[in-house]
């Protein structure tokens, strides 16, 4: 059997497959040190720089390893990419006999049932009514039943709420269309396979289940690769936690509502109730205010809130005694009344505890809501659910440590004895970038700073002739920015919101010369080649937001019990954000381009160093003019920039 090296080399399988390959011993090396962890049964976390080749890097030695491997990612997107596109191009060039499977959340699966019956349950809008109809003629091609493949309808449409199901409405063994189900066939081939693709949503819930002892939706595995693992402490904190949101407690009223006209039309106080109830969930989000917010628990406090939490309280409860009358009628009733009872508990447990381990809080949107209890440390949560399943693990992202260290990383997952490595770009950032620190800018508390990054952005645009990502850490910034751009420069304006992203990211590519405004979902993902994306202008150092109340509730923690929660929690989490937004400038081996970073924090804090340390080696420079010989190509190697470059 050919060794990971020897097949990512020039003369291997991989290099006679794909045209241009490039070998790069970084992901040789890389791939080397997976195997060896997947052999061993051992953890791993592994740092792959930009370009490294993350993706070749851990799917050669699953396949060759032998194992059954379960790989996770970060999106749906990306889970789609590695199983339509990556993992075929390796199981092809390696011609090992490895069975593949893709597997999501039950959300991403047509209900047959629920489609068949939407007609009789509820009163749809004429709009409703359009996007049913193209989900119905799609239903009748699909093979998976996988939502994603009807690119014209997205996936944030209201449709797919009435035709998906979800753990709570989900009639299981009992729904007459069991088995011709998307997810139990999904399920089933997950189960049968040697390579699973899955993303850490699913991952997550499966852990949650199997705590819960509800049993499992993922299969036993000999190993587990999570890529894009930079988002797993976040993920950890809300999956190993407890919420409830107004959307839940909605769909059970209309699922009520629907199952009672259909098996119980002579108890017409049971759809009253129902109807009660979802008023007096509207009602809640109404005593929580006008504006939309993340706040802590206590800021619900006052008694116009008290008050309407008691009535949800109470119109559940009668609910619920009226569902479990009825709950002999039908299947439907039945559900109804178990979710019923679920949700009452964790409302009851949201609502009325106030456990010191975690945090409670709330958000509110335009027209809904959600409460939370989020764990304040994760690390031994998640070593109790990665301990049950008996396997290697592999912890592989482009931005992981700070500097060199992984202290943060493996402090707030518990992988205290864990091997960490750390693989550089093979990118030539000497040659290929430039890091622009704007001069004279005012400290980015002072009210002029946004009209202050956008003045000196502007000529750096006109000097790349658009080709630019301006990345923001507020939407009050990006709005501002996207008001005075539209009469400042003379390129096509992109700006996050307007269209869905995907679509902003194609036009961003075809145009060639546009400018995209965009917050955090585009400063990691987002992979855009060639001359299309020529700089990346960052507002500000991403520290997150100070009121946040999960982070609030942290420091506090930190602070007693004598800790430093700026150096050791808000520090690397911002250094490896500011990494991510970077690494959307260099994406392949013939990019250029200039990374302009306007916070003058990084030269006039001390810990700016710490996000200098975290950024790839390139030169820098504070002069604009600098800028504008870069992109007229004025400098031909290295040793002309060490002399004429004003360095930092």
């Amino acid at each position: 059997m050919q060794t990971p090296t020897e097949i990512l080399s020039a003369e291997g399988p991989l290099a006679a497959k794909i045209s241009g390959f490039a070998v790069r011993p970084q992901q040789q090396e890389m791939a080397e040190a997976i195997l060896s962890a997947l052999l061993d049964g051992n953890k791993l976390i592994a740092e792959a720089g930009t370009g490294t080749g993350k993706t070749f890097a851990y799917l050669v030695p699953a396949l060759l390893s032998g194992k059954k491997v379960i790989i996770s990612t970060g999106t749906k997107t990306l889970q789609d990419q590695l199983f339509q596109k990556d993992l075929p191009v390796v199981r092809n060039a390696l011609s090992v006999p490895v069975t593949t499977a893709l597997l999501k959340g039950r959300s991403n699966y047509l209900c047959t049932y629920r489609l068949n019956n939407i007609a009789a349950q509820h009163r749809l809008s004429p709009q409703d009514t359009d996007s049913l109809e193209r989900a119905k003629d799609w239903s009748s091609q699909t093979k998976t039943g996988d939502i994603g493949e009807l690119n014209d309808l997205p996936e944030d449409n209201g449709i797919w709420n009435l035709i998906t199901s979800t753990a709570d409405n989900c009639l299981g063994t009992d729904c007459a269309d069991y088995n011709k189900c998307y997810l139990v066939n999904a399920r089933r081939e997950a189960q049968e396979a040697d390579v699973l693709v899955v993303n850490h949503h699913l991952l997550f819930s499966d852990m949650a289940l199997r705590e819960e002892g509800f049993g499992e939706v993922l299969p036993g595995a000999n190993a587990f690769i999570l890529d894009e693992a930079h988002l797993l402490p976040e993920l950890a904190s809300v999956f190993f936690g407890v919420s409830l949101g107004s959307r839940q407690l909605n769909e059970l009223a209309r699922d009520t509502i629907a199952a009672q006209i259909n098996s119980a039309g002579d108890t017409p106080e049971l759809r009253k109730t129902a109807e009660t109830f979802e008023k007096n969930v509207r009602d809640m989000r109404l005593a929580m205010g006008k504006e939309i917010r993340r706040s802590s628990w206590q800021a619900l406090k006052d008694n116009k809130i008290k008050s309407a939490l008691e009535t949800v309280n109470e119109t559940l409860q009668s609910l619920i005694a009226q569902l479990n009358i009825a709950s002999e009628r039908s299947k439907e009733l039945d559900a109804c009344a178990k979710r019923a009872e679920l949700l009452h508990s964790r409302f009851k447990q949201i609502t009325n505890s106030e456990e010191a381990d975690y945090i409670h809080w709330f958000e509110t949107y335009k027209n809904s809501f959600v409460l939370y209890m989020t764990p304040l440390n994760v690390a031994s949560i998640f070593q109790e659910r990665i301990a049950q399943y008996h396997s290697a693990w592999i912890f592989t992202s482009a931005t992981l440590a700070v500097g060199d260290s992984f202290d943060h990383y493996t402090r707030h997952l518990g992988l205290h004895d864990t091997e960490a490595r750390q693989w550089q770009s093979p990118f030539d950032f000497e040659h290929q970038a430039l890091l622009y620190l704007p001069k004279n800018l005012p400290d980015p508390n002072d009210k002029s700073y946004t009209d202050s990054v956008i003045d000196a952005a502007v000529p750096v645009i006109e000097a790349c002739g658009g080709r630019t990502f301006f990345l923001f850490t507020s939407y009050r910034a990006l709005n501002r920015a996207a008001m005075v751009l539209k009469e400042e420069i003379d390129y096509p304006l992109l700006v996050q919101g307007s269209m869905p992203r995907a679509e902003l990211l194609e036009r961003f590519r075809k145009l060639g010369n546009a400018v995209l405004l965009g917050t955090s979902s585009f400063w990691e993902g987002v992979d855009v080649r060639g001359e299309a994306l020529s700089c990346v202008i960052i507002d500000k150092l991403p520290f997150a937001p100070p009121d946040d109340p999960v982070l609030q509730a942290r420091i506090d923690i930190m602070r007693r019990n004598g800790g430093n929660p700026f150096m050791e929690y808000q520090l690397p989490n911002a250094a490896i954000t500011l990494k991510q937004g970077a690494g959307r400038l260099i994406r392949d081996v013939s990019d250029t381009g200039v990374m302009m970073l306007c916070d003058p924090r990084i030269l006039g804090k001390p810990y700016g160093k710490v996000f200098l340390r975290s950024l790839p080696t390139m030169p820098q420079t504070r002069e604009l003019s600098d800028v504008e010989h870069f992109f007229d190509n004025q400098y031909a190697d290295k040793d002309e920039w060490e002399e004429e470059l004003d360095f930092v």
